[in-house]
């Protein structure tokens, strides 16, 4: 099979490759026959140690079921469309085929593109964990979304505003504002206004996606017994040195988590439901052929681009050719 390889995890550099083994399924395996994976530009440095001498990256897949191992009885049908978030540590999703885990995989939304699929799972899970889990969301409550325009901060907007009814404020790029008020966003800022923070006060919830000087001034727009919720990469130094955040000395009562996203099938099912439905919009997507997956990856780590990028695995490859 074809897959993608790292070859510098510090560059990080990929290239890709025509003659990797096909995995086999064993115990309650599920094997993807995958149509198109996502990227996500950070990911590569999330590999601090990898199982294999030829490391696969990608953690989002879009596909059908071709196998299940001897041991797997759930739900899944062969041949179903599901879509998929492979584990922190396990990865392998940019691949012909990838063997995932019963709680990794989940129904594909019926009517939109494995393309479009493949964009979702790390969003959805980790807009989804921060706001309803971690941010213990309620009706009523103010919540300010950091990097509103991203991804994961698309789906933040959606889910505060759809789920719990919240009162979302979006800080984000001006060019943005007018598609995330369409999301629910109830009040946009733009993040290059000199100190947007203090436009904000009374934040019940403070989800950053961002890190850094901007989840720095966020603890100024939280109330007393507010929390925040963090997953800007890199993480910030209380999560490192695993101690206590500098702002707490001045905000004692806050809560602040900063967490990784973990797969979700549940979660995913119900995603799908949602997006069917109609009641949640998807991202747009950027999609390259596999054989331009150096530049796909190029592309992913640049900002303010368009769309989340894609790698397709089943159209007609110039290197097959």
């Amino acid at each position: 099979m074809k897959a993608v390889q790292i070859l510098d995890v510090s560059s990080p550099q990929v290239t890709t490759n025509y003659s990797m083994a096909k995995p086999i399924p064993q115990k309650a395996e599920i094997l993807i026959r995958v149509h198109s994976a996502g990227v996500t530009g950070d990911e590569i440095l999330w590999l601090q140690s990898y199982p294999t001498l030829s490391p696969i990256p990608g953690h989002e897949v879009s596909g059908v079921i071709s196998a299940f191992g001897p041991d797997y009885s759930g739900p899944l049908k062969l041949h179903q469309e599901v879509y998929a978030m492979i584990a922190p540590g396990r990865c392998e999703g940019q691949a012909d085929y990838v063997l995932c885990l019963e709680d990794e995989v989940a129904p594909k939304p019926t009517l939109i593109s494995h393309e479009e699929a493949a964009a979702l799972p790390i969003p959805i899970l980790t807009a989804w964990e921060a706001v309803i889990d971690h941010g213990k969301l309620e009706s009523g409550m103010r919540v300010l979304v950091t990097g509103a325009s991203g991804a994961v901060g698309t789906f933040a907007v959606q889910f505060a505003t759809r789920l719990a009814g919240a009162s979302v404020i979006a800080l984000a790029s001006s060019r943005t504002h007018e598609h995330l008020k369409q999301l629910g966003a109830h009040e946009t800022i733009d993040y290059n206004t000199p100190n947007w923070e203090n436009r904000v006060r009374g934040v019940d919830l403070v989800f950053d996606t961002v890190g850094g000087d901007v989840l720095t001034k966020s603890w100024e727009t939280v109330k007393d017994d507010g929390v925040i919720v963090a997953v800007g990469d890199p993480a910030p130094s209380w999560v490192v040195g695993r101690g206590k955040a500098v702002e707490a000395t001045e905000h004692p009562n806050v809560r602040y988590v900063y967490f990784i996203v973990s797969p979700n099938a549940e979660r995913m099912s119900k995603a799908s439901a949602m997006i069917d439905a109609g009641s949640i919009k998807v991202l747009a997507v950027k999609p390259f052929p596999f054989h331009k997956a150096e530049e796909a990856w190029a592309y992913a780590r640049q900002r303010n681009r368009g769309g989340k990028v894609v790698i397709d695995f089943t159209g007609a490859d110039e290197s097959e050719a």
